[in-house]
């Protein structure tokens, strides 16, 4: 994959003033660091394809992530070359695996916790049912690992309190750590990077800050990523999802305890 990167990364964060209210109505002048909200365009092969509002760091690895995890391309080696541009506001994919399909035009919203997130045509339109994770056996401290970095916290969290963070751990050791506005960016940008630095997907576990919902899990199936984790909760449309497709699922992680909703080894570990 050839990477045209014109863009400098700007700082995520910026000061901004308020006015810090108490009871009684006395209010102070304060100054605290809130995050920068940023819009990426992305086109492939050409082709307008989706709009993601995200913060402006790790847009590489946002857009490989979102293309492997949507399960547009089957690998890394699908893309050829990938182009950011110097304000980082565009981005343009040439794939070898796909060409373009203009039969549907009209702008779909994708589901995420960004609501400025779009999709243009049928690039992200994916009828193909994902294959079946395959499971690995794995050890409670990999989790705990990841449950007691995160109540560290992330570094874009602990200045604004507003991010969202995705943790990779390989053996119980965390590798790769990526915040956004989004926990669904905030995923995509850890895959991107993993596939980027020539992880392999299938040894991982991925650890998310926020809730569960069906999107998100079918990212980790369609990574092919055998164990996923939370410090939040899932749903049940999501625990029904992990059992069909052999995902390991582990939600309400914390430093001294967690819930295994599924693990297809278990008995035999």
């Amino acid at each position: 994959m050839k990477v045209v990167d014109r863009y400098r990364e700007s700082e995520p964060v910026e000061l901004c003033e308020g006015a810090l209210l108490a009871p009684g109505g006395r209010c102070d002048t304060v100054t605290r660091k809130v995050l920068v909200e940023h819009t990426l365009e992305v086109a492939v092969n050409t082709v307008p394809t989706m709009r993601v509002v995200c913060t402006p760091n790790h847009l590489i690895d946002l857009v490989v992530g979102r293309l492997y995890t949507e399960g547009i391309i089957r690998g890394i080696d699908d893309i050829e070359e990938i182009y950011l541009c110097e304000q980082g506001t565009r981005a343009s994919v040439l794939l070898s695996c796909c060409c373009a399909d203009f039969s549907r035009r009209s702008i779909e919203t994708v589901p995420s916790c960004c609501a400025g997130n779009r999709i243009y045509n049928r690039y992200f339109t994916n009828d193909e049912r994902p294959a079946n994770v395959e499971p690995i056996p794995w050890e409670a401290e990999w989790v705990f690992a990841a449950a007691r970095a995160f109540a560290e916290d992330s570094p874009l969290h602990r200045a604004t309190t507003g991010t969202h963070s995705c943790y990779l751990v390989l053996g119980g050791t965390v590798v790769v750590c990526c915040e956004d506005l989004g926990r669904h960016n905030a995923f995509d940008k850890v895959v991107g990077a993993a596939l980027r630095e020539g992880i392999d997907l299938k040894d991982a576990l991925i650890f998310s800050s926020g809730r569960l919902p069906v999107d998100m899990v079918m990212k980790a199936i369609h990574a092919g990523v055998p164990l996923l984790a939370t410090k939040a909760v899932p749903t049940d449309e999501t625990i029904r999802l992990a059992r069909e497709f052999d995902l390991t699922l582990i939600c309400q992680a914390r430093p001294d305890s967690a819930v295994v909703y599924n693990d297809p080894l278990r008995g035999r570990r």
